[in-house]
């Protein structure tokens, strides 16, 4: 049990720096807790509880990010009013399609990392393109827009996670959202709503019996994400979010290739 241990604790590690930097720290714990369950073959699903298990680990580090946003919380608190009710609505749903249908997340995860990864390199235009954007007035309809666009964005990030974040700056910023400090509070607090529903209901199914999460390597991988996430956010600095971007997108396309043809295979 040790080396699975070592090595998830190091895969949180390395993912808490990587969403402290660019994002997308979900494509390095899944896969490794997908093998690691599936090594031990002691879970039903091994897909459902390493997805579970994955997003608590990582909640936590992500969470502590709102402190630094903790001004600009206070400008944006109207679109929170708006979008928190969809964000736990669509959290709550995403999670709870993936407990009841565990076979059909299996098939899944391929197209789940390659969308995950594709939006993570398409990431930098996305943010270059909002920048140009001029403020707009958001009218009733673009208001109703936003909260359906947010609910489906909630309702991936329940069932899986990694992505959602360039996803409401997209829709954020088409909506006339471009202040991105503000767009980047928004983003952390509405998916931490997003990220908590989904914690919850992967409890309530544990604790049901439906090995949703395994806990002692959630537990171990916390304390690595945070201390990751805290190294990325000091010393970051020194090292290009770029190649870190780089990186994450290029373990995505392997892994998408790998699942693919493991499920071909299979």
């Amino acid at each position: 049990m040790l080396p699975y241990y070592a090595l998830l604790c190091l895969t949180a590690f390395l993912a808490g720096i990587v969403n402290a930097l660019a994002g997308g720290g979900t494509l390095l714990t899944f896969p490794a807790l997908n093998a690691a369950l599936i090594a031990l073959g002691t879970v039903a699903n091994p897909s459902v509880c390493a997805n579970g298990t994955s997003t608590v680990a990582l909640v936590p580090a992500a969470l502590s990010s709102a402190w630094a946003y903790r001004r600009e919380l206070g400008v944006v608190r109207k679109w929170l009013k708006l979008l928190v009710l969809p964000s736990i609505v669509g959290g709550t749903a995403g999670a709870l399609l993936v407990t009841w249908y565990p076979d059909a997340f299996e098939g899944m995860i391929p197209w789940l990392i390659l969308t995950a990864t594709v939006l993570f390199t398409l990431q930098p235009l996305v943010i270059r393109r909002l920048k140009k954007l001029d403020d707009a007035p958001l009218t009733q309809l673009g208001m109703a827009l936003l909260v359906l666009a947010q609910l489906g964005v909630a309702i991936y990030g329940g069932y899986f996670g990694a992505g959602i974040g360039i996803l409401m700056l997209s829709t954020l910023g088409l909506m006339g959202l471009k202040n991105l400090h503000e767009m980047n509070a928004l983003k952390v607090v509405l998916g931490g709503c997003i990220n908590g529903l989904a914690i919850v209901v992967f409890v309530v199914q544990d604790i049901r019996g439906q090995d949703t999460i395994h806990w002692p390597f959630a537990l171990a991988m916390m304390g690595s994400a945070v201390a990751g996430g805290y190294v990325g956010a000091n010393y970051g600095r020194r090292f290009p979010p770029k190649y870190v971007r780089i990186f994450v997108v290029a373990v995505g396309f392997a892994l998408s290739l790998f699942y693919f043809w493991k499920t071909l295979a299979g």
